[in-house]
């Protein structure tokens, strides 16, 4: 609640209304009712789609749905639905904290299956270790098993596709500083080098990000360094020392030649470019 918070004073004044979503993460009792009984002063109340936790008590409840209240999910791709592999439900579950009170906001429940392609072995349920939540239902077998719980009034199918948007690109540009840009293999046992060190990546990361589009082209701005490094920066050439100034020679032919004369015409352009306005 704290990070929402801080997140929440840095929006713009011309904010209205903020929504939010988060994996099971975000599933804690007091950012709930913070958001859902409209406890902030500038925004009120938050709508959110937030992953549940699948305790014991909820997959009760899972078990306790009827078949044909099970709906497939559904996507729209180019106009037309898609059926998916997986089915949703809106389930009865009244937790402890959200039952102690009947001025209490609405708490939607939504269950999400899969069925599991590799069913365990006879007698080795029990010992089953996965990185997902699973159950057996009922003359369904084994399946995958998740949890969302919300406050909007939406379609589920809108709803499960909206909360699945919550990444956006933040998990890959996690995965670039961790191991393109090295920042995951700290140097250090102490908190500052280390701190430096993250800051040090962070920069790294906003620099090539904005050359690939600034220097590159739109068409690189996906690409990851390893691209970045086999097309320009390990390229086998000739250094020249002449006349107190060093030299690259590459073969003309070579296939990232035009790229790189491209990418210097780009950055003299950037250096003799008008001053920013401030």
């Amino acid at each position: 609640m704290r990070v929402l918070k801080e997140a929440l004073g840095h929006m713009p004044l011309g904010v209205g209304k903020v929504l939010m979503r988060s994996d099971t993460a975000g599933y804690q009792i007091e950012l709930l009712r913070y958001c859902a009984e409209g406890k902030d002063e500038r925004f009120g109340v938050i709508e959110f789609a937030v992953g549940a936790d699948v305790t014991s008590e909820f997959k009760k409840a899972i078990g306790q749905v009827a078949e044909k209240d099970w709906h497939t999910l559904e996507r729209e791709v180019g106009g037309h639905k898609i059926p998916m592999e997986q089915e949703w439900a809106e389930v009865c579950f009244v937790p402890n904290w959200i039952g102690h009170s009947k001025k209490s906001p609405d708490y939607r429940f939504i269950a999400i299956r899969e069925p599991l392609r590799q069913v365990p072995l006879e007698g080795m349920s029990d010992y089953l270790q996965l990185p997902f939540p699973t159950m057996e239902l009922a003359d369904k077998g084994w399946h995958k098993v998740f949890g969302v719980v919300t406050n909007r009034d939406i379609p589920v199918d809108d709803l499960i596709w909206w909360y699945r948007q919550r990444c956006g690109k933040s998990e890959e540009a996690h995965s670039v500083l961790k191991e393109d840009l090295a920042v995951g293999r700290l140097p250090s046992g102490r908190f500052g080098v280390n701190a430096a060190w993250w800051a040090i990546g962070v920069l790294a990361f906003n620099l090539n990000s904005a050359m690939k589009r600034l220097v590159l082209g739109k068409g690189w701005a996906s690409k990851r360094l390893k691209a970045v490094r086999f097309a320009i920066i390990n390229l086998p050439g000739r250094v020249v020392q002449r006349a107190r100034t060093l030299t690259i020679r590459l073969a003309s032919e070579h296939p990232s030649y035009e790229l790189l004369l491209r990418a210097r015409r780009s950055i003299a352009a950037l250096a003799n470019g008008p001053p920013l306005s401030t």
